[in-house]
């Protein structure tokens, strides 16, 4: 017996793979489990198979791999040889560090808070996985990472996913004009196609930005067919398709709608037989009906003054959000990125291209730090401190997620929060500081370029604001701004939704937030009288409102 395990330490230890610390650990855990055998020794035997004991195993394709202690009790009783070798779990040991680090980040959270369930995965494996906080403030119900959340706009990728499963099937083509599957659209300028859709610059008004000027509040009951009704009324584009990039929920509608159709499935149904089940995401589902129970689920929540309130979600509306999952189904959707299960390598690559606009160049969301942040099918790439990354947030109702990979790297991070306040893109970019520290370059500090700006006259407001009184209609929202004047202020209301006080900040434009920040232009015929007024906000751009007489 001495000889076989002093056979297979000579052999890992040859190896060269471990430092002379870890040599050491091995052979002092071997030598416990001699003692402990040889000599009678329970208390060696518990040394041994501490509860950081691990198996090794040697293989061709994966150098290390993580085995239970059972499997190598088995190996062990069945009288096997020379392939296994237990250890401390190093990688445990190495990351201890990084793993303290993630403690005090999210050492807010307790059983009285909402928090964040958080997994780590490095080289294919789970390395951390911890909840923090509860997922249930009625009940006391703790997060883990078993925990489900809505991941909000991370939703986007499987979303996308989907529509290149099916350009892949042949059904469809990624330059199909939409209309070709959704003929109730109105006829554009020009023609909006599937990969317009995608990436985000098909110049589509967005969904929540019209539902709010329609008179609705995000926590109302809001279901795709609502979603659609509203979509296919609407003939005026924020631009030319194609042209650029803009945020925009609708086309992730109108993409699990096309999926709808050509494949006779539900999204909820295609993406379960084509996605979900294939990876074993077992606690994965689309939440197509508000009513749906959904066992150990999170339910989220918002804190002002220390005191926690519900943050309801009653959407059922699918494609742009309202993927429920968990950080362990997560933990397989971003292994298929490195070994496809669904799809294969050239289909992956493909996915992670850049989106592009009609004229070649990327689309690109903004840019950080002197770096570009581009679009990629429901992700976002950039170079962060010398190294690539592809992730994307999620917010929906107090529900926060960061879904992030160091792809080149092989390590990637998933935070999934029920704390409305979590900033989730700020902690991952810190846990990915926590293990990728010695790989990151520093940036050379960004000069703001010496630009001096002009400053024009101060703004008088208009001291008669009575003028802009009157209702206000668009009929394709079925929506009716009443404006008036209260307590010297203008003020817009609407039967369903807060008065909201516009700031008048030029002639005839004024400032104010409906559910969203919106500005407000009114316009004049050439009488000098007001017809009517256009709102913008974060995703509409003049939506028009017709002055009724």
């Amino acid at each position: 017996m001495r000889k076989i395990f002093f056979a297979i330490l000579f052999v890992i230890l040859s190896n060269g793979s471990f430092a002379q610390s870890e040599q050491s650990l091995i052979e002092n855990c071997i030598q416990n489990y001699i003692n402990g055998t040889s000599y009678n020794k329970p208390e060696s035997i518990g040394k041994a198979f501490n509860a950081e004991a691990n198996l090794f195993l040697r293989h061709k394709e994966k150098p290390l791999w993580i085995a239970p202690i059972s499997e190598y009790v088995n190996w062990f009783q069945n009288g096997n040889n020379g392939k296994y070798c237990i250890s401390s779990n190093l990688s445990a040991q190495t990351n201890s560090a990084a793993e303290k680090k993630i403690d005090s980040l999210f050492s807010q959270y307790n059983s009285k808070t909402a928090g964040v369930a958080v997994g780590i995965v490095q080289d294919g494996k789970l390395i951390f996985e911890k909840g923090y906080g509860t997922a249930n403030l009625e009940y006391d119900i703790p997060i883990t990472s078993k925990t489900i959340f809505n991941i909000g706009s991370v939703s986007k990728q499987f979303t996308t996913f989907s529509i290149y499963l099916l350009e892949k099937q042949g059904k469809i083509s990624l330059d199909d004009d939409i209309r070709k599957y959704i003929p109730e659209l109105p006829i554009y300028e020009k023609i909006i196609t599937i990969k317009h859709l995608c990436s985000h610059t098909s110049g589509l008004k967005d969904q929540w930005a019209l539902l709010t000027l329609a008179g609705w509040r995000m926590d109302d009951v809001i279901t795709t067919e609502q979603v659609m009704k509203i979509i296919t009324k609407q003939k005026e584009l924020n631009f030319l398709p194609g042209s650029q990039f803009k945020y925009s929920n609708t086309g992730f509608t109108l993409l699990t709608e096309i999926v709808k159709r050509v494949s006779g499935k539900s999204f909820s149904r295609f993406a379960k037989e084509n996605i979900f089940n294939p990876l074993g995401m077992e606690n994965t589902l689309i939440y197509d009906d508000n009513e749906k129970i959904v066992k150990n689920r999170a339910y989220s929540y918002g804190n002002a003054n220390g005191l926690y309130s519900k943050r309801n979600l009653n959407s059922s509306s699918v494609g742009p959000t309202n993927v429920y999952t968990t950080v362990e189904d997560l933990v397989k959707w971003t292994a298929n990125f490195e070994n496809p299960k669904v799809g294969d390598v050239d289909f992956i690559n493909l996915f992670n291209e850049k989106s592009l606009l009609d004229n070649g160049k990327p689309a690109i969301l903004a840019v950080r730090d002197g770096e570009n942040i581009y679009h990629a099918k429901g992700q976002f790439i950039r170079n962060y401190k010398g190294l690539n990354v592809y992730n994307h947030t999620g917010s929906d109702a107090g529900f926060k997620s960061y879904f992030g990979r160091f792809q080149e790297n092989k390590l990637s991070i998933i935070l999934l929060s029920n704390d409305e306040s979590f900033v989730s893109y700020k902690a991952g970019m810190d846990i990915a500081e926590f293990y990728l520290s010695d790989k990151f370059k520093e940036r050379s500090p960004i000069i703001e370029s010496q630009i001096r700006v002009e400053e024009g006259p101060v703004y008088i407001a208009a001291t008669n604001l009575k003028v802009f009184e009157g209702q206000f209609q668009n009929s394709d929202l079925a929506s009716l701004f009443t404006l008036k004047v209260i307590n010297g202020k203008l003020t817009m209301s609407h039967n369903r939704l807060s008065d909201a006080v516009l700031t008048e900040v030029e002639k005839d434009k004024f400032t104010g937030v409906i559910t969203f920040a919106v500005e407000v232009n009114f316009h004049r015929n050439k009488k000098n009288e007001i017809t009517g007024l256009s709102i913008t906000n974060f995703g509409a751009i003049n939506v028009y409102f017709i002055k009724l007489k």
